[in-house]
């Protein structure tokens, strides 16, 4: 997902996919601890994914 796509995201859109990620986050976790995942770097690509949307959220929240 771009960013010019997350910046026209509402405050609740981006609240619920922030939790969507972190479940998926954590499912990868769990897959990879059991037993090791294909491309472990999806667990890097998650993360900073949900940085930059908590990081647009932010900035939405303050511009109110």
């Amino acid at each position: 997902m771009k960013n010019s796509e997350i910046r026209a995201l509402s405050e609740s859109e981006l609240q619920e996919r922030i939790a969507a990620e972190q479940t998926n986050l954590t499912k990868l976790k769990f897959a990879h601890a059991i037993s090791p995942i294909e491309n472990p770097n999806k667990i890097k690509e998650s993360r900073r994914f949900i940085a930059r949307l908590k990081t647009e959220l932010t900035a939405k929240q303050q511009a109110k």
